[in-house]
């Protein structure tokens, strides 16, 4: 023990497991990962007991096992995310594991297209290696036998995978992959999310397609479990698709919201000034908050506004304005500079209901997290209703 205190952990969603870490990174499992792995257990046992016949109960555990083997490969897929965007700096809140694979959760958004490019396309790269290494050792091994079966069967899974994902349309990694690519060619990065958000409903429509595809043009046998498939992933992939174009459309409208804009007024006291005499003060000059100083002058605290509130005005003047500050601890002092997402993300490292704003090592004001939330969902209606407004506009036309 170093006497270094253990950093507390982030609420993980019910149902979710931790299972451990790499690389410092925390890998979670989703509940609904185990239906996913009896259903692979199940529908490999037929073909298990071709293969290996006698096994009785042991078909079922051999199909798990497999089930393991799939998902550490998925691990790897998305593991390979996560180191690759720590090495470019970002921080990477935790990999975990679901019924439909894996997702990668990295703090914010990489700010070039080479780094959105490679964060995105090392993980079918992985897949597509972990093809070829099952390949190779299916060649390498026995002839026959579960080891040969789970060495092709890994193969052609990892093979799949790394192809799909490589499909130009979000939420796939190829989805980045093609964002980037138009980031880079257009330089504007909110035409690469648009683009690569209509490429993943494209791309959820021939998922959707594919059954019928295969059964009519190419004489495939087609199941209800296919079609069942193809609806859950044409359904994820368009549901995702519509998340990233919204999404889009939001953080198009974030360099509008800047600290300099939405800091209000503030007044400088003493910690020893009357609550009263301060909110004065504040109201004389205009300001919508107040900030305390020490004895050597330096600002050190900013007054609750809630607190001020739920004082009674009869008590104010007998109760310093340094009681009711909030300490400024790392994290609580903001650049009047930060906007768009470089501000949200730093409010949501250090979540508060008020910030000091300087202007390189004066006061500018304080900025309230009520403000931001309120502009924020005001951004959020105007899109939606630009959205609507067009729609309608649309289908004036169509109809007129």
């Amino acid at each position: 023990m170093n006497g270094s205190s253990t950093p507390p952990s982030r609420p993980r969603p019910p149902g979710t497991l931790r299972i451990g870490e790499i690389g410092g990174v925390d890998v979670l499992v989703r509940s609904s990962w185990l239906v996913v792995a009896v259903l692979i257990a199940v529908v490999l046992a037929p073909t298990i007991e071709v293969i290996a016949p006698g096994l009785g109960a042991l078909t079922y555990v051999a199909g798990l096992a497999f089930a393991v083997l799939l998902y550490l490969s998925v691990l790897l897929h998305e593991v390979s995310h996560a180191l690759v965007a720590k090495a470019f700096g970002y921080e990477v809140r935790s990999v975990t594991l679901n019924f439909l694979g894996g997702v990668t959760e990295i703090e914010g958004e990489p700010d070039t297209p080479g780094r959105e490019f490679w964060i995105a396309v090392v993980g079918p790269l992985t897949s597509l290696a972990v093809a070829g290494v099952a390949w190779v050792a299916a060649l390498l091994g026995p002839d026959t036998g579960l080891l040969l079966f789970a060495f092709r069967a890994l193969a052609l899974a990892n093979l799949v995978v790394g192809v799909l994902n490589l499909l130009p349309g979000l939420p796939l990694d190829g989805g980045r992959v093609f964002r980037a690519a138009v980031w880079k060619v257009s330089g504007n990065p909110y035409a690469g999310s648009v683009a690569a958000a209509y490429g993943g409903r494209a791309v959820a429509v021939l998922a959707l397609a594919f059954p019928f595809v295969g059964r009519e043009l190419i004489g495939l046998d087609i199941t209800i479990l296919d079609y069942l498939i193809a609806f859950v992933v044409a359904m994820f992939l368009w549901t995702g698709a519509t998340q990233a174009l919204v999404s889009a459309r939001i953080r198009r409208g974030l360099p509008a919201l800047t600290a300099r804009g939405l800091a209000r007024r503030a007044v400088d006291v003493a910690r020893s000034t009357p609550v009263g005499q301060a909110v004065d003060q504040a109201r004389e000059s205009g300001a919508g908050a107040i900030v305390v100083h020490g004895p050597t002058g330096a600002i050190d605290g900013i007054v609750d506004e809630r607190a001020v509130l739920a004082t009674p005005e009869t008590r104010r003047p007998w109760i310093e304005a340094g009681t009711l500050a909030r300490t400024l601890s790392p994290g609580l002092t903001l650049s009047v500079d930060l906007a768009g997402e470089a501000l949200i993300r730093a409010l949501q490292r250090t979540p508060s209901s008020e910030y000091l704003v300087i202007d390189g090592d004066r006061l500018y004001g304080v900025l309230v997290m009520a403000d931001v939330d309120k502009a924020f969902a005001e951004r959020v209606r105007t899109t939606k209703q630009s959205r609507t407004r067009k729609q309608s506009s649309a289908g004036r036309q169509t109809h007129g």
